[in-house]
């Protein structure tokens, strides 16, 4: 096919006759393209404008503030993960998330619970299966005690077992919730609802809305990278930092700790770097043809993509080298480069929120303690795990607090739901291996950093730990509470879809947990 603007010229009179109808062609395949929904949407657009440049008339007149107006987050198309100021002031600049995948158990790590000990081995009450649902557990299972022994620290005096002695020289710097709750008891619709703010496909990640209300302060890096250890994805897969509804370019970059940062970022064998800036601007040239000729703004995105990606080859690579640290550092975090483990993610983590890296997320998978086998056995795999994030965690805490990051950053540790005060007894028999089945009735999450009150327990169960009896906590609920951290009312973070702005903590009511809040 040749282009309209082909500088092919032909002396044949009827030439010009030729090229307008090819011209008009154009044109129609052009409006082909366009569907209804493109046409609504550029409709709304337009009247959308209007209306709000009428309302937001009302506040050039003195003593009116615009704290109700609708947020504006339109950027450059070139840019559009450039910085966005917060609807008011924030006390958190960046997030890390460390998502323990699987579902640690909070009775073996936070959840002092004496009765529960001292009741150890007996048959569980009738009221606590009537009308409850379980992964696996059946019959009549026993009441199971910790595994671990537990002790108080610090000037708050919250209690936690011997599993983390290096995290536990921070709990006055940490807030627990205690009373977290969840409507999913399976780990995939669980980490979706944490992550997305709902059980089901396709929507954003909490990341990708942090990235879109925010930006982020590096153009060279993606602003919402993932990072993963434990040897498996979680349950969730990729679309726990999926971008859902939102422009693609809002997703999360999931990155490695050792090796290519992001696979085939590197340039092929014998391609020079000039080599590929050229072939970059072949290809931006080809995509601002397609963006003239059908107006989608995900081409621009496209090319902004591909940019990065080329700056990526020099900032990725330097970001992600452990090997730059020095070796008490990497002691600190116990640390090897090559290798990819959690401990490495977390020295990645602070490298990569140095740089001005909005969102990281950490998922480290192993945490689902049914007692299946060893791996699974709360007195030998779930130890394990312990002594794969406690050293890392206390250092990143450290780290980040040393160098006077940690009071605009926020750290939140956590897993999907809880773990059950019975044993686990598949097919209502005794199991090899101990283990707890899943309980979404009941979790505990803590939070450090900016924003939040250090040293205070925020909720409270049942003296088994398997309800809650004080300041419950939904997902949406925590949700609302770090977005008003990051500087925004969760009601305002909205993006048009399908009809309705769509909002992070979605249609349910939602609060601020102010009782936490510095």
């Amino acid at each position: 096919m040749v282009m309209p603007n082909s500088r092919v010229r032909s002396k044949d009179p009827s030439a010009g006759e030729v090229g307008a109808e090819m011209r008009s062609q154009v044109r129609m395949a052009a409006l082909r393209a366009q569907t209804r929904r493109h046409f609504l949407r550029t409709l709304g657009s337009g009247l959308g404008t209007l209306f709000v440049g009428t309302s937001l008339a009302q506040y050039a007149k003195p003593g009116k503030e615009p704290a109700s107006a609708a947020l504006d987050f339109r950027r450059d198309p070139s840019s559009p993960l450039s910085e966005l100021p917060p609807q008011f002031a924030a006390k958190v600049r960046r997030v890390i998330y460390l998502h323990m995948a699987g579902a640690p158990s909070q009775l073996e790590l936070f959840e002092h619970k004496p009765d529960l000990k001292r009741l150890d081995g007996q048959d569980c009450p009738a009221s606590f299966l009537a009308g409850k649902r379980f992964a696996f557990i059946s019959g009549i299972p026993k009441l199971l005690g910790s595994q671990y022994p537990f002790h108080q620290v610090g000037e708050s005096g919250h209690w936690i077992s011997d599993r983390l002695p290096h995290l536990e020289r921070h709990l006055d710097d940490i807030c627990f919730i205690k009373s977290m709750r969840t409507e999913q008891f399976n780990h995939a619709p669980a980490q979706l609802l944490v992550h997305t703010g709902n059980a089901r496909l396709g929507y954003p990640s909490f990341g990708s809305w942090v990235l879109y209300g925010l930006g982020t302060e590096n153009q060279n890096l993606p602003g919402f990278i993932v990072l993963l250890s434990g040897g498996k994805s979680p349950d969730g897969g990729k679309q726990l930092w999926s971008s859902g509804f939102l422009p693609s370019v809002y997703q999360g970059v999931q990155c490695r700790s050792h090796g290519e940062p992001v696979l085939y970022l590197d340039d092929p064998p014998g391609t020079s770097r000039s080599l590929r800036r050229d072939m970059l601007d072949a290809i931006d040239k080809i995509n601002q043809q397609t963006y003239a000729a059908f107006g989608n703004p995900e081409t621009i995105t496209r090319i902004a993509q591909y940019e990065m990606a080329f700056r990526m080859q020099m900032d990725a690579t330097d970001a992600m080298d452990i090997h730059k640290e020095p070796d008490s550092v990497r002691a600190r975090y116990g640390s090897k480069p090559g290798e990819s483990s959690f401990a490495n993610n977390c020295l990645v983590a602070r490298r990569l929120a140095e740089r001005g890296v909005r969102f990281i997320q950490l998922y480290h998978w192993g945490w689902d303690s049914h007692g299946a086998d060893a791996k699974e056995a709360l007195n030998l795999g779930f130890a394990d795990r312990c002594r794969e994030v406690d050293q890392s965690t206390a250092a990143l805490l450290s780290d980040l607090k040393e160098r006077g990051m940690l009071e605009d950053t926020l750290v939140v540790w956590g897993g999907e739901f809880g773990r059950t005060p019975m044993r686990e007894n598949r097919n209502g028999q005794e199991m090899k291996y101990v283990g707890r089945d899943h309980n979404p009735g009941a979790f505990t999450i803590w939070l450090a950093g900016g924003g939040v009150k250090p040293g205070i327990t925020h909720g409270q169960t049942d003296e088994m730990g398997y309800e809650i009896v004080k300041d419950p906590v939904e997902i949406r609920d925590l949700h609302a509470t770090m977005l008003y951290m990051l500087g925004f009312d969760h009601h305002k973070l909205n993006y048009s879809f399908q009809g309705l702005e769509q909002k992070l903590t979605s249609v349910k009511p939602a609060r601020v947990v102010t009782e936490i809040l510095a």
